[in-house]
């Protein structure tokens, strides 16, 4: 025992003691009525550079204890509350101001005299930096990102949320900044992941070293960061963002793969002021960075505007009516035939996308497809229109159809789940489907392109290239592409009767198309006069308003049968 005074408990057994420190722990008895505490020899190994008589009484241990003093005390007032129960507490001890916590894990039981009033407290107590450490570790990890260190999104919102509380009890303002890296994707496709992460660690390094004390820094994505600058005024923002911008783009970043050169831009919003709750702030900070990142290495501070609130409301009200009109089946076909040059009968029809409104009227295709682009609704379309197209043509099996699919279908594995499914329940459709996609898709990725126009040809459809001219494909990818038609964009054909150069340029595409066995398809056909030229130069087959608009009369049920289109 460290104490002279001798124990009021029974002495601990000298085999016990010798376990005890073995195992690193040191037993206590704590006499209540004289607040002596009397300890094994193991108790200096324990509690390390603690003074002997510090610990000789419950006040001189309870004073050593952190950061709640009142831990310790209140366990022991529990235990004996339930009649000399047992307990298990841990806490933290210090030496002095300047040494490090000590963890100490402490279980014991209290004991009561006759009187039932408490007469001492036995224990056992054990260092526990360790499991602490460990316990400290992990929480660290729940809470920050493992790359920069910074705090992950899922606690980044909540200090947020906290903010904007705080905001709203005490009358204050603060600045919601989202920092786009911009380009990472380049980076990491030329350098590699591990380089990139170099190069968030440090960017957030150094947008950390411009930060003030208080400001809250996390990352919110893979290329962003979310700053939260509490107490700060728009002008301090704009002040703040410059040094932020010019912290990355003034220095290359030094990763083993050598110097790496890179730009933020930046994206803000005034809260509370522009927004009231988390969801608000991270959406205006998110559309300014969207803003932003148009110039990359700029910023921009979010403002109200009329006209995009007035736009917004319009999207709302049309993605509803567009998801309406797709669960009520009123998303419908017209038929715009395609007829041959030199004889004018009919080889094909486009199908147009129309959808019915509930007054009777009907949108045509260009007031339809570019806002469900847009809202992201187009895929949904396509799909109901490859059905309505496949369902025709299981109806009519001598005619020809086809249909336009938007850029990203083409990429769709459900578009293709379902014409994979369709056309082996429907045998003999796929020969008869012509599938459109836009000049613009053939040239944004070839080799995806091609995939996809070998897919449907594998099916036995044909793929017609729509409104060429307007993106100037070179006659070397369609060759590439194995296209079967081309539709020459109508811009270049509805004046070729008064435009010379409309003329030269058509009459080419023609002459070209040809000596690549590719038949073409000449738009937008306004008179007798084009019609003419057009047949004379050899083009295969006509579209427009010459020979009669989109319908959604079936037409092919009065003509008894299509003259095939032929690839």
């Amino acid at each position: 025992m460290t104490s002279a005074e001798p124990p009021t408990g029974p002495a601990e057994p000298p085999q016990a003691a010798s376990i005890l420190t073995a195992l690193g722990q040191a037993a206590f008895v704590w006499d209540i009525a004289s607040d002596a505490i009397h300890w094994t020899d193991a108790a200096a190994q324990v509690f390390a550079d603690i003074p002997p008589a510090t610990l000789a009484s419950g006040a001189g241990l309870a004073g050593l204890i952190e950061p709640q003093r009142s831990v310790r005390t209140e366990a022991l007032a529990h235990a004996l509350a339930a009649g000399g129960a047992s307990y298990r507490i841990e806490y933290g001890v210090r030496a002095s101001t300047t040494a490090a916590v000590l963890w100490i894990e402490e279980s014991g039981c209290c004991l009561a005299g006759a009187d039932g009033k408490p007469l001492r407290v036995q224990g056992i107590v054990r260092l526990n930096n360790e499991r602490h450490a460990r316990e400290e570790q992990l929480l660290k990890l729940s809470q920050h990102d493992p790359v920069t260190g910074e705090l992950n999104r899922t606690h980044l919102l909540a200090s947020l949320a906290e903010a904007i509380d705080d905001a709203a009890r005490f009358r204050t303002s603060f600045v919601l900044m989202l920092i786009g890296i911009d380009h990472l994707s380049r980076i990491n496709d030329a350098f590699g992941f591990d380089v990139a992460d170099e190069v968030i660690a440090e960017i957030a390094r150094r947008i950390r070293a411009r930060l003030r004390g208080g400001d809250v820094l996390g990352r919110f994505s893979g290329n962003k960061f979310g700053l939260i600058l509490k107490n700060c005024s728009v002008d301090d923002a704009n002040v703040a963002a410059e040094r932020f911008l010019q912290g990355v783009r003034d220095d290359v970043i030094p990763t083993k793969s050598g110097p790496v050169s890179a730009t933020v831009s930046i994206g803000a919003v005034n809260v509370p002021r522009y927004a009231r709750n988390v969801e608000e702030a991270v959406t205006r900070a998110q559309e300014t960075l969207d803003t932003a990142s148009r110039r990359p290495g700029s910023y921009a501070m979010w403002r109200p505007n009329v006209e995009r609130d007035a736009q917004r409301r319009v999207n709302i009200r049309v993605t509803d009516e567009i998801v309406t009109a797709l669960n009520e089946r009123r998303i419908v076909m017209a038929f715009e035939p395609v007829v041959h040059a030199a004889g004018r009968d009919p080889a094909f029809y486009e199908c147009l996308v129309r959808m019915k409104q509930d007054d009777g009227e009907l949108l045509l295709a260009p007031d339809i497809v570019p806002v469900a682009e847009k809202l992201g609704l187009i895929r949904l379309v396509d799909h109901r229109v490859l059905e309505l197209v496949v369902a025709e043509l299981a109806a009519a099996p001598d005619v020809q159809l086809s249909l336009n699919i938007s850029p990203d279908t083409t990429m769709d594995p459900d578009w293709w789940a379902s014409i994979e499914s369709m056309m082996r329940a429907n045998p003999g459709v796929a020969e008869r489907l012509i599938v459109e996609i836009t000049e613009t898709v053939a040239i944004q990725d070839l080799d995806d392109v091609r995939g996809f126009v070998t897919r449907l040809k594998n099916f036995g459809s044909r793929i017609a290239i729509d409104d060429f001219g307007a993106g100037y494909t070179s006659f070397r990818n369609l060759r590439k592409l194995g296209v079967d038609i081309l539709k020459i964009d109508g811009a270049f054909v509805q004046n070729i009767a008064r435009s010379a150069d409309d003329r030269a340029f058509v009459q080419t595409m023609i002459d070209l198309s040809r000596r690549l066995g590719i038949k073409t398809v000449a738009e937008w056909v306004q008179d007798d006069e084009s019609a003419a030229l057009l047949r004379d130069w050899g083009c295969d087959y006509i579209q427009g308003k010459v020979i009669g608009l989109a319908s959604a009369e079936r037409p092919w049920l009065d003509v008894p049968q299509c003259r095939p289109a032929t690839g």
